[in-house]
């Protein structure tokens, strides 16, 4: 099964319709040979950019020499409002604290304690998901797993279900963000002196606003309890009460706001885009949706995760085509040599985790929906050299095992109690703004899922 992807644009465009269509998805606004291609150049008048995904390059990049390609700020103008000073946007120094401090909360020993909110979020999700169809009824998938990570994200975060007054309202704001906030502004074409003000849309800063407003009050009531000593061991107590073991400081308040603010981001944002490709590539593929049903069977607890295997290699083929995180921009901080070819100084370094993941000259049949090429021997090499969906080196992020066990778990709890089918005449178009989403959303058609043995009446 090939699941849909961007139309690729023309080999040659203007600059302003590079950026016209750059605004509207960074996806279509690339040209087909990305896709077979080691190392391209972009020029504008204000920046070279270099994609390079040679999978030499990107060990380079990410692994063996990561200070001298910190993260670029040109994309993260555009969240400064929401992220603040967040560990997804500094670099240096700043960035060393703060992982110093957050990588421990997210320890392989520790995540088991994230299980059951897990577990908890992913049976409210199927509740509201059979009451909601009844007998059976389209919906729109993307709200459903909006709606569950970020259920998982206050549970695991703050011990409270989305339904708590807090929680919902920072769901809804942040909704409204999203919707006011292009992944592009000005400043990612033209480099701005910091003195200078930023353009955000005022929406964008109002919504922002809003959200660290609320985030502040969880902020502010769980370093209370924690003074009480009444809070619960969660993620946000841990990592509130966690010092940096080289200068001994823990995060102040406004500090944690922001990590909340990017735990949100990419907790429940990349997770929710994740879980809605995965269901859908599982409606179009009816035989893999068989199978992750009859394994889950006999799942009875989120401790059962270790036994979903083909959940998990579903999962990982749906990141491999629909990576959340699309792209990822370094910059250099020297002049470098890249394949014969000169690297200026403060030029950006795209690695495009959509073009890698779906190189003709890595991957067997790129484009096609394969769950069982995560079995097979020729993947080895691939998913080594050319599979990033969490980024790699000392930028990996810390999340990366909470969203493996996540994913494949409402996935499974999902699709042993909801049967699936995708809407006639209304695919999916990916397109790609904070994270790759569907343009119009994803619509399937549900209908509970009866087991052998059952009736009508049951």
């Amino acid at each position: 099964m090939i699941p849909p992807k961007p139309k690729s644009r023309p080999d040659r465009v203007s600059l302003w319709r590079y950026m016209r269509l750059f605004r509207r998805d960074i996806l279509s606004a690339q040209p087909d040979r990305l896709y077979g291609a080691w190392m391209a150049e972009f020029r504008t008048p204000f920046f070279r950019s270099y994609l390079t995904n040679e999978p030499e390059l990107v060990q380079t990049i990410l692994n063996d020499r990561p200070r001298d390609f910190p993260k670029s700020d040109r994309i993260g103008e555009g969240l400064q409002p929401l992220l603040g000073q967040s560990v997804f946007l500094t670099n240096g120094p700043v960035w060393d604290h703060q992982r110093r401090i957050i990588d421990p909360a997210f320890e392989r020993g520790r995540l088991a304690q994230s299980l059951p909110a897990m577990w908890e979020a992913g049976h409210a999700m199927v509740a509201r998901v059979l009451d909601r169809i009844g007998d059976g009824a389209d919906i729109e998938i993307e709200e459903v797993t909006s709606h569950a990570a970020a259920d998982v994200i206050f549970r695991t975060l703050f011990s409270i279900p989305i339904e708590d007054a807090i929680a919902s309202q920072v769901f809804h704001e942040f909704r409204a963000y999203q919707r006011s906030q292009p992944i592009l502004n000005l400043a990612a074409f033209v480099p701005l002196p910091r003195w200078m003000p930023r353009f955000h849309r005022a929406e964008t800063k109002r919504a922002a606003k809003r959200i660290r407003g609320l985030i502040t009050q969880l902020v502010d009531q769980r370093r209370a309890a924690i003074e009480r000593g009444t809070a619960p061991d969660d993620l946000a107590t841990r990592i509130m009460t966690t010092p940096d073991p080289e200068t001994g400081t823990c995060f102040s308040p406004e500090e944690m706001v922001d990590q909340v603010a990017i735990f949100f981001l990419a907790g429940h944002e990349t997770s929710a885009s994740a879980l809605a490709w995965a269901l859908y590539l599982c409606a179009a593929a009816p035989d893999w949706q068989s199978r992750v049903a009859d394994e889950a069977t006999g799942l009875d607890s989120a401790n059962g995760i270790k036994h979903l295997t083909t959940s998990r290699d579903v999962f990982r083929e749906t990141l491999r085509l629909y990576p959340p995180v699309p792209m990822m921009v370094r910059e250099t901080t020297k002049a470098e040599t890249f394949r014969k070819r000169a690297i200026p100084k403060a030029a950006q370094l795209v690695l495009s985790l959509w073009h890698l993941h779906r190189h003709t000259k890595l991957w067997r049949d790129p484009d096609v929906f394969d769950p069982s090429r995560w079995q097979a021997e020729d993947t080895r090499t691939s998913s080594r050299d050319a599979y990033l969906p969490f980024s790699s080196g000392p930028r990996v992020c810390p999340g990366a095992g909470f969203a493996m066990a996540e994913g494949p778990l409402l996935l499974s709890m999902m699709l042993r109690s909801v049967e699936l089918m995708p809407v006639d005449g209304k695919p999916p178009h990916p397109v790609a703004h904070l994270t790759v989403r569907a343009k119009d959303g994803i619509w399937l058609r549900a209908h509970p899922r009866r087991r052998l043995g059952e009736n009508s009446a049951t």
